[in-house]
């Protein structure tokens, strides 16, 4: 199985990674293409383009213009520990060891405006860059069209060597909207998780982002192979709910948050 999540737009390049492990992106090109757009932007235009606080504009505005491959240790971090968002508080990469991260690395991959599709171990540097952003570039009018097929036929790359035929859609919707399903040569299983409340069965984003990193994190230590075994999962006090499923939406309910 090959499972996608989405990044984070909170980093962490303070904290030291507890292994030494890394490798690079593998879309770097298609980064550094985009990164020209990315600098003609003035701290004005990222206020405006990703409704963010002028501090919070320049900020980025600053990490366009210091971004510089080659990445390293010393300038870039694992994409995996700079990510500090939900989805990383449930999959919490920094206690998984070398040999679960080595796994990761085969079989988990992270969507990213800037970098396309990125390995846990892919070293980065600080960016802010989301997939809706509407930033004209050189392919197009946004982010999904300078992408294109390019995402969906690097999963594809990864699948045929690892012999994986199921992809486990971790992402949110705004991200994996950068996938193509009609392309890709895997059955996609889109898991969701809803939580109690008011007595009734929802769909809530802080509690359901934790759960895609838990379940990342079921991946990686149970090892499931087939669609059926994700069923199990029971992280975080969810359970599978075989009634409000179907072969491609397996839902998760849970009574009270753990």
């Amino acid at each position: 199985m090959l499972a996608v999540i989405s990044p984070a737009k909170n980093l962490d390049f303070e904290t030291p990674p507890h292994l030494d492990a890394h490798s690079q992106p593998q879309m770097l090109d298609h980064a550094e293409l985009l990164m020209e757009s990315c600098r003609t932007l003035t701290p004005a235009d990222l206020a405006s383009l990703m409704k963010l606080s002028d501090k919070l504009a320049g900020l980025n505005a600053a990490r366009f213009a210091d971004w510089q491959p080659p990445f390293t240790p010393d300038n870039a971090k694992p994409a995996v520990l700079a990510f500090n968002g939900d989805v990383y508080t449930g999959l919490d990469a920094t206690s998984l060891d070398e040999a679960q991260l080595a796994y990761a690395q085969q079989h988990l991959r992270i969507l990213s405006g800037l970098y396309g599709l990125l390995r846990p171990l892919d070293l980065i540097q600080p960016y802010r860059l989301e997939m809706g952003t509407k930033l004209a570039n050189a392919r197009g009018k946004d982010l999904y069209t300078f992408w294109g097929l390019h995402i969906t036929e690097a999963l594809n790359e990864a699948l045929e060597q690892q012999g994986d035929s199921v992809v486990v859609n971790l992402a949110s919707n705004e991200y994996f909207k950068a996938v193509k399903p009609k392309a890709l040569n895997a059955q996609v299983i889109t898991p969701v998780f809803k939580d109690r409340k008011n007595g009734q069965y929802k769909i809530i984003s802080f509690y359901a982002k934790k759960a895609r990193g838990l379940m990342a994190r079921y991946l990686i230590e149970k090892r499931p192979t087939q669609p059926k075994d994700l069923e199990a999962f029971d992280y975080g006090g969810y359970r599978f709910s075989a009634a409000d499923s179907t072969a491609d939406t397996l839902v998760f309910l849970r009574d009270e948050p753990v």
